[in-house]
């Protein structure tokens, strides 16, 4: 309110002067006076606290407490019984306390007005209790004690301004608790504080440090746009809700937690600018936009994590939590809002639009994560036991040709295209939420980096299946030139990328069979072909020449499936396999089916070879 300006109500006026003060005191008349309380006479002072009773609705708009007077009033106001001042409707609004404000053990039976009040010296409330709404809008306190104080109605703050220690440990807000563009310029203590209603603490400014250890938050916490420039001390927090602190910004925390929350942690937006460690054991921590200026550690368990456009420059590791976290003094995070949750584990919903060159995921389940648009995913540093989604095992008949998917890691996005193209099969998983209409070209590369990180953590088995993944994703995509497809499709076919061994020893299998069959019935001479040695002796003798010929191999006639025959088609085909001439009599056609066999089978043992190689290195 403008000093400049005359109160809504009828004011005292005491001390105005026409240029220096135009409005005077602005105390409200006293009843059946025309001054305030603090510039009545003193018998009429006397007489109007005498005629209050305990419980009296109470109207002392912008009048000037001195400690004594105060004093006096709360003492009209003591109840017999139990000592303490009882109060009905309290309105201070606008009044100023010269001295220590002491409402200790009051009881607020009404609405408790201290809107725009100036506390300049302790406001002490401890263990007062406000039945009605407390309304402390755009007030001012040097030191504020509400230890154990009882906010039974809606409890305002809005703006207030706390200049030294706010005390509130072991306080309880039954209802809403607002505290929105509150300033704490010194320590902010609500240690063991209860939360009924919403705590609401938008772009609150603590400049200080802000302990909120062991209090109980049972509805949302919204903390949206507030600023902690010292400790941000929530260990042992437990939030029932949500614990919202959206755009708020951390300047010097080093550690944050470790806290529960049966909801979501939502740091959207906020910004870290200094080392920290996050602990959370939450239902779903939202990072989006989240941006970390110097080294972070987030432990989670039981969470879900978006970490969507994240930014970071400097070393951040995500890990799962496989036990409880064990707080300062010794003792394990009470857990019990999460009981219901069926395992620990963390999972990974999103890391789209980070840079990942300086990001390590430990012991984490990224089945659901999507990963299309991350920057440097070829630097990324898996550790522990990370897990991936899985292609369906099972062979599908209800479809010509048959189809079966050798089970390889396979993203959510894969998962998601796949499950919306034209006559899928059961089994893919089209639940992958914010996968889009990301399809086979944005998801090459994505496998391409994955492997490359793999075979960089010298893990040659895990790089094998993103390897897979990529030339899948490159048979599909539109992109490619129809001969390339069908190379590709070629490889796929017969050893599954060259990482399917018993794929192309399946081949390998029936090309020998095939070749077998066909030497039995085409390329095996009937008879092993005779020599012949024709010579002339001269009649005076001397010199003889003989000319040694072969008979041309004869095409087969009769049974040509015999025991015999099947031994020396065998020969051939083994050593075709190892690219080996058997020295077996062929036919013409024979010979063209050993020289097909020498080509193709040596090539799908090579195949078989290399898949074996590429599931087994390290």
């Amino acid at each position: 309110m403008s000093t400049s300006q005359p109160p809504a109500w009828r004011h005292c006026a005491h001390g105005a002067h026409p240029l220096a003060d135009p409005v005077g005191c602005r105390g409200i008349h006293v009843p059946g006076h025309s001054a305030c309380l603090a510039h009545l006479a003193d018998a009429d002072r006397d007489a109007y606290l005498a005629g209050l009773a305990p419980g009296a609705n109470i109207d002392h708009r912008g009048t000037t407490f001195t400690e004594s007077l105060l004093n006096a009033l709360l003492t009209a106001l003591r109840d017999p019984t139990t000592g303490h001042p009882r109060l009905g409707g309290a309105g201070f609004e606008s009044a100023t306390f010269e001295g220590a404000a002491v409402f200790g053990s009051v009881t607020f039976e009404g609405d408790a007005v201290f809107g725009e009040a100036a506390f300049k010296g302790d406001a002490v409330f401890g263990e007062a209790t406000f039945e009605g709404r407390a309304v402390f809008e755009s007030a001012t306190f040097k030191d504020a004690r509400f230890e154990e104080a009882a906010f039974k109605g809606d409890a305002w703050f809005t703006s207030a301004t706390f200049e030294r220690v706010a005390w509130f440990p072991s306080a309880t807000f039954e209802r809403d608790a607002v505290f929105v563009s509150a300033t704490f310029k010194h320590y902010a203590w609500f240690e063991s504080a209860t939360f009924e209603g919403v705590a609401g603490f938008t772009s609150a400014t603590f400049e200080r440090d802000a302990v909120f250890e062991s209090a109980t938050f049972k509805g949302d916490a919204m903390f949206l746009s507030a600023a902690f420039e010292g400790v941000a001390g929530f260990e042992s927090a437990t939030f029932e809700r949500d614990a919202v602190f959206e755009s708020a910004t951390f300047a010097e925390a080093d550690q944050f937690g470790p806290s529960v929350c049966a909801g979501r942690v939502v740091l959207a937006g906020a910004v870290f600018g200094g080392p920290v460690t996050l602990s959370f054991a939450a239902r779903r921590l939202e990072c989006r936009r989240t941006r970390w200026s110097s080294t972070a550690e987030i432990r989670l368990r039981y969470t879900t994590v978006d970490f969507a456009h994240a930014v970071f420059e400097y070393p951040l590791t995500i890990a799962a939590e496989p036990d409880p976290f064990v707080l300062t003094d010794g003792r394990q995070l009470a857990e019990n809002p999460l009981s219901s949750a069926p395992d620990p584990g963390v999972r990974v919903a999103s890391l789209r639009g980070v840079d990942a060159a300086h990001l390590v995921l430990a012991d984490l389940d990224l089945s659901g994560c999507l990963f299309a648009g991350t920057v440097h995913l070829d630097q990324l540093r898996l550790e522990g036991a990370c897990t991936f989604d899985t292609a369906p095992p099972a062979v599908h008949w209800r479809r010509w040709p048959p189809v079966r998917f050798t089970e390889r890691r396979v993203l959510a996005e894969e998962h998601h295209w796949r499950a919306n193209r034209p006559g899928a099969v059961r089994g893919w998983n089209v639940a992958a939420l914010g996968a889009g209409r990301v399809g086979p070209l944005q998801l090459a590369p994505v496998y391409r980096s994955l492997r490359k990180a793999f075979e960089d953590g010298k893990h040659e088995p895990g790089a094998a299946d993103f390897y897979y993944g990529e030339m899948e994703m490159r048979r599909h995509a539109d992109d490619i030139p129809r001969s390339e497809r069908g190379l590709l499709t070629a490889y796929w076919a017969l050893s599954g990328y060259g990482l399917r061994a018993s794929r192309a020893l399946a081949w390998l299998g029936a090309a020998m069979l095939l070749t077998i069959v066909l030497l039995m019935a085409f390329g095996l001479a009937r008879d092993t072909p005779k020599q012949t040695a024709t010579g002339t002796v001269p009649a005076s003798g001397g010199k003889v020449t003989f000319e040694i010929d072969k008979d041309d191999p004869q095409n087969p006639t009769g049974n040509r499936f015999t025991g015999e025959r099947f031994e020396k088609a065998l020969n051939v085909t083994l050593n075709s396999v190892v690219f080996r001439s058997s020295g077996q009599d062929l036919t013409t056609a024979g010979t063209y089916i050993e020289m097909t066999s020498r080509l193709t089978e040596p090539v799908l043992l090579g195949l078989a070879v290399l898949a074996v190689r590429n599931r087994v290195k390290r």
